[in-house]
């Protein structure tokens, strides 16, 4: 947990340097995520430019107050009680993106659809599955994000990361760095993608809108819309996450305000105005209840804020 005085004193200092138009106190951040519950952070910074990110990392560097860099949320949890550091969000020149031949130049904070879409019609392959991702090139990188046989990690060449932690100003990771696994890479969540590049494949724009089409209709028919984070748990090695939770029974089991979901067991539905910390409950319970019917351990996809580290694991 932040130390309050270092918090309370990165305040003033936020509030009485260049930063303060850019700068909200118990700033809503459950409702910046998909799941569209949970609680706040002490302190929201957007930064619109690498100016900004200079100026926060300087009133930063040895506060030891926590920080998390948030994209479009759509792969985090936000505990009811909120988050007690400061929160950053990227927009002005981290969403422009910049096609050369083959080669895409996104920055962080660009959407995943917009950048598919973008290369499509510039008449490149190998981003179409994008379309159908609702987050951020810079959120998509973290966890190396992928659907219907890709991910990131196929097309990253380098991204340009900034390091609050270290106060490292715009290094680039070549790809090897950013060490990409499964749902994974080497960033922690005090490290900021400022913008990525990608190397695609000449391809055919007709044929390429056909495959987001398709791409689009499939999702809309296999998972659920409302209020989700997509897939919680990410898929056990010859397994199928979905499958082991409904074969455990509990499609459209519920807490409170969350529920797995009965159209695909491996999304967990929010209630509007629900709560996250049910949403949490309901997620220990699942990994309970799967290690019980079938002794296989599931780890979770979904990035959680604010809760207490000792409660993660299910009893």
């Amino acid at each position: 947990m932040a130390d309050p005085d270092a918090l309370d004193a990165l305040i003033v200092t936020l509030l009485n340097g260049p930063l303060a138009p850019q700068v909200t106190l118990d700033a809503p951040l459950g409702a910046r995520t998909t799941y569209g519950v949970g609680g706040s952070a002490s302190v929201l910074v957007a930064l619109d430019s690498p100016d900004h990110v200079a100026v926060l990392g300087e009133a930063l560097h040895g506060t030891g107050v926590s920080t998390i860099t948030v994209g479009r949320g759509s792969n985090l949890l936000v505990a009811d009680s909120g988050f007690a550091g400061v929160a950053v969000v990227t927009r002005g020149a981290f969403s422009e993106i910049a096609i050369d031949g083959t080669t895409i130049v996104a920055g962080g904070a660009a959407k995943l659809p917009v950048v598919a879409r973008a290369a499509v019609n510039a008449g490149l392959r190998g981003f179409a599955w994008a379309v159908g991702v609702p987050g951020s090139i810079g959120g998509a990188i973290r966890m190396n994000a992928g659907g219907h046989g890709a991910e990131m990690s196929d097309v990253v060449t380098s991204a340009d990361i900034v390091d609050f932690e270290n106060v490292d100003f715009e290094r680039r990771w070549p790809v090897d760095e950013l060490d990409f696994g499964y749902r994974r890479s080497a960033l922690r969540s005090s490290q900021l993608v400022l913008r990525a590049t990608l190397e695609l494949e000449p391809g055919d724009v007709i044929e390429g809108k056909a495959e987001m089409l398709e791409i689009v209709q499939w999702r809309r028919n296999n998972q659920p819309g409302g209020q989700n984070a997509g897939s919680v748990f990410t898929n056990p090695p010859g397994e199928s996450a979905g499958q082991l939770i409904d074969s455990a029974g509990l499609k459209g089991f519920r807490i409170g305000s969350a529920e797995v979901s009965p159209k695909h067991a491996d999304f967990i539905q929010a209630d509007p105005n629900g709560s996250a910390d049910d949403v949490f409950a309901l997620m220990k319970e699942v990994m309970r209840r799967v290690h019980e019917t079938h002794g296989v351990e599931l780890h979770a996809e979904t990035h959680v804020v604010g809760f207490e580290e000792d409660t993660w694991q299910p009893q």
